[in-house]
């Protein structure tokens, strides 16, 4: 990307995937949007293509767990830290890319299309998104193994290579997901009542998911088999991470001190 982008001669720049796929008008309607806000960086997220109920399940999760820990409805908002990027649509102008160092400076990061988010909003920049479901789409995994297997590379750097961290994480995952369901079996009598409650906003947050994405809420029932999945992968991928001193990426090996040293 940061080849390409040295080769560019455009106003704008589109870091995007080679598995994405764009409707013919996708870059006009999305660059017309930044340019009317205005925004420095635009990001769409895709529409998910998926095929087998291991993907829906996995891809609802993780579809959850994103929105609410990077709050999209906020990065439009200067005054808050939140930001974003998606590997699948970064569009940024030239002298925005310039101005927060190029993708030289997110070359050792291992979350590199959302530290990209991340550096245009420290500096300042404006950032917006917007759900791009008519005008990008991708498929992003096949089956429940196929996630396992593209977040083991990534889960660890996204808490900072910290193995305490970690283990922090997968126990509050395991609270906040598994509590209400066992909640509502193990207790009795109004002491039901709190876990009632959860339940039912988790289930409104399915519904929710459904308006924009093709996540039915009846994969509600199938949440605590993905919340252990989840729990599974990012164990897995503190394990592996660490078991190996590092990541193997697109053939070549990268230390773990040399990506801990390199983090955005």
């Amino acid at each position: 990307m940061w080849t390409a982008a040295n080769q560019a001669t455009g106003d704008w720049l589109l870091f995007t995937d080679a598995d994405v796929l764009f409707k013919p008008d996708s870059l006009r309607r999305a660059l017309a949007y930044a340019e009317s806000v205005p925004a420095d960086h635009m990001v769409l997220f895709p529409q998910m293509i998926m095929k087998q109920p291991g993907e829906y399940m996995m891809i609802a999760f993780f579809q959850t767990m994103f929105t609410f820990g990077h709050r999209p409805w906020k990065v439009a908002d200067p005054s808050t830290d939140d930001h974003m990027g998606v590997g699948a649509f970064n569009l940024v102008r030239r002298r925005v890319y310039d101005a927060v160092g190029t993708y030289e400076a997110l070359r050792m990061d291992v979350l590199d299309d959302m530290k990209l988010g991340k550096v245009v909003k420290k500096a300042g920049f404006a950032q917006r998104n917007a759900f791009g479901g008519d005008l990008i789409s991708i498929r992003w995994a096949k089956g429940a193994r196929g996630v396992v297997n593209n977040l083991t590379k990534n889960f660890f750097a996204v808490l900072s290579f910290q193995w305490w961290r970690t283990v922090i994480s997968a126990f509050g995952l395991a609270f906040l997901n598994f509590g209400p369901f066992l909640g509502i079996f193990l207790a009795h009598g109004w002491a039901r009542l709190p876990y009632a409650v959860a339940l039912a906003s988790m289930f409104a947050i399915y519904v929710g998911m459904s308006w924009r994405s093709d996540v039915p809420p009846y994969y509600f029932l199938l949440h605590p088999v993905s919340a252990a999945l989840f729990i599974y992968t990012l164990l897995r991928s503190m394990i592996v991470t660490l078991w190996n001193d590092g990541i193997t990426w697109r053939g070549t090996k990268y230390s773990l001190e040399e990506l801990r040293k390199g983090m955005v």
